[in-house]
């Protein structure tokens, strides 16, 4: 028995059984993770039924409308403690966590609330929910609809669906105006700014050289006055539709009895889930996961999309990995094909490796102290002295944390290379040499080829560690909210200096810096979700560039 015991572990299965039941192990939490954090995150589109209760307390009973967000079971010494006293019998409770909005009415939009004491539980189906830009959703009943301060439909007059349809097309039609704006706001006045920064640029650099001269200085001032007749007619046409915009409203009544009127200009969306159809739900849960993906962020981050971030996310990686690659490349080769192996080599390397455990807070001080102050004010001052005192290159952003990155991932190319390029055999370089090929010649077009799969390896490695990297992108562009994106139709197109989103600081704002902590903690789930998506696809398409290369060098490494 103890031979045959001893013959096995001999053998070595226990070892890869033991390896792969850790594989496995490891597996299973990745997925449940990220199942964990996708139903947490992407359940938070479904639209919930909204229940509408009375709350049985110790003096009063009050009414209660909203939707069932979370619920957790309390013992009765932590509900002691909250003032709330339970039956001598009962040692634990129920509490719900209910959304009910209406935070410029009751200044609180969440209320949790003992499951035991809610009674007359319905769900009736004119309850209604609205988005807002402001003061986030609104749960309460539709009473009228008014025009310009006039009562065009109400309660007594129409019937319920039809004043719904009515409210439905009317918020369709400032949503429509809204979107003009938007394009003119952002769009043609846009243009038109930086037309006008372009201008002010020129006639300072021309100042201090000393060549403004009358014809030019007509021509800038003729330029502007024909900026100012695109600005004046654009003024006049958002006065128009701002008149358009703020002219339909409502009244709704609240879950107190209390009527407000809310301008139909701030809201979002309108719809009544308990209402709602099977697919109906589905087609609204879809165009929700689409606003989120594709739409700007709004309410300090706690409602809307986060489409800066993703676009800001991805454009730096991009950016990082253009930056990273020649560099790393550049520096293995060196190590690896021209360096004198000794004592000197062997001291860089172990630099380089030793590079790689720095914390990441610790390129960040750098990027901002040697790319920012030093480098960035040394090419305002050299390039961008019309713009003084404001600086230009001289503060955070989009090339200053590509670099920084760069710099904290250029280690991992340059170990991934120097691998790669000690795997090609000697043989195949002598052979190149031997047909008369140069050493560079060599190295371009036999040995670097060969080299490339690794070479992409580390190019996903420094991806994979770059993109969720949030410390020291703090201090070098990123932002919480930046009001454009770095790539847009005005030149130079590529705004290098301006600051961006990233969903990993995106993560750490809402989750953390929100002062809506309840609002915030679905978007944490599923701006976390998406990060790990974006990662993904990065990393896939890197691999499926790397395999493709893999089978085209394949029989020269054989």
């Amino acid at each position: 028995m103890r031979i045959g015991i001893k013959q096995w572990f001999a053998s070595g299965l226990p070892w890869i059984w033991l390896n792969g039941a850790a594989v496995s192990i490891n597996v299973i939490m990745v997925v449940g993770v990220l199942a964990l954090i996708a139903v947490r995150g992407l359940g938070h589109f479904w639209p919930a039924p909204i229940l509408q209760a009375h709350v049985q307390g110790q003096q009063q009973i009050t009414s209660l409308i909203g939707s069932i967000v979370d619920d957790e079971l309390v013992s009765a010494e932590q509900l002691r403690g909250s003032g709330v006293v339970l039956p001598a019998s009962q040692e634990s409770a129920k509490r719900l966590l209910i959304k009910t909005g209406n935070r410029d009415v009751t200044r609180a939009d969440f209320v949790w609330v003992l499951e035991q004491s809610l009674r007359q539980i319905t769900y009736p189906q004119e309850l209604m929910a609205l988005e807002r830009r402001e003061w986030g959703n609104f749960y309460g009943r539709l009473v009228a609809i008014k025009q310009a301060g006039t009562v065009v439909a109400d309660q007594g007059k129409q019937a319920d669906q039809e004043m719904w349809q009515l409210m439905q097309e009317r918020v369709q039609r400032s949503l429509n105006i809204y979107d003009d704006i938007q394009a003119i706001e952002k769009g043609a006045i846009g243009e038109i700014n930086h037309g006008m920064e372009r201008l002010r640029l020129k006639h300072r650099s021309l100042e201090l050289e000393n060549q403004l001269t009358p014809l030019l200085q007509a021509e800038l001032e003729a330029e502007r006055r024909q900026l100012d007749r695109r600005y004046t007619g654009l003024q006049q046409r958002l006065i128009d539709l701002y008149a358009a915009f703020e002219r339909d409203s409502m009244i709704a009544e609240t879950m107190s009895g209390t009527q407000i009127e809310i301008n139909l200009s701030k809201v979002v969306r309108a719809y009544r889930p308990n209402a709602m159809t099977s697919m109906a739900k589905v087609n609204f849960y879809m165009s929700k996961i689409w606003e989120f993906v594709s739409t700007e962020p709004r309410e300090a981050n706690t409602e809307g999309g986060v489409f800066p971030a993703i676009f800001g996310t991805v454009l730096m990686v991009l950016l990082m990995s253009v930056m990273v690659t020649p560099i790393g490349v550049v520096a293995a080769v060196y190590l690896r094909e021209y360096a004198k192996q000794g004592l000197v080599t062997r001291i860089i390397r172990i630099a380089v490796n030793n590079l790689a455990g720095v914390p990441s807070i610790v390129y960040g001080v750098f990027g901002l102290g040697f790319f920012i102050y030093f480098l960035g004010g040394n090419i305002d001052e050299l390039f961008f002295a019309a713009a003084a005192p404001a600086p230009t290159f001289g503060t955070p952003g989009l090339l200053w944390a590509s670099l920084t990155l760069a710099l904290l991932t250029v280690p991992v190319v340059i170990v991934a290379t120097e691998e790669g390029l000690s795997r090609i055999p000697r043989a195949v370089r002598e052979g190149s040499l031997a047909l008369g090929a140069t050493k560079s010649e060599t190295l371009w077009r036999v040995v670097l080829p060969m080299a490339s799969p690794a070479i992409m390896t580390g190019v996903i490695l420094a991806v994979a560690r770059a993109a969720g990297e949030v410390a020291p992108l703090m201090l070098v562009g990123v932002v919480k909210l930046a009001p454009s994106l770095p790539l847009d139709g005005n030149y130079p197109y590529l705004h290098l200096d301006q600051k961006f989103m990233h969903l990993g600081f995106h993560i750490y704002d809402v989750g953390f810096q929100s002062p809506n902590v309840e609002a915030a903690r679905p978007l944490v789930y599923a701006t976390a979700f998406l990060l790990v998506l974006v990662i993904a696809l990065l990393n896939l398409s890197a691999v499926a560039i790397r395999n493709r290369l893999r089978e085209k060098y394949k029989a020269l490494e054989s």
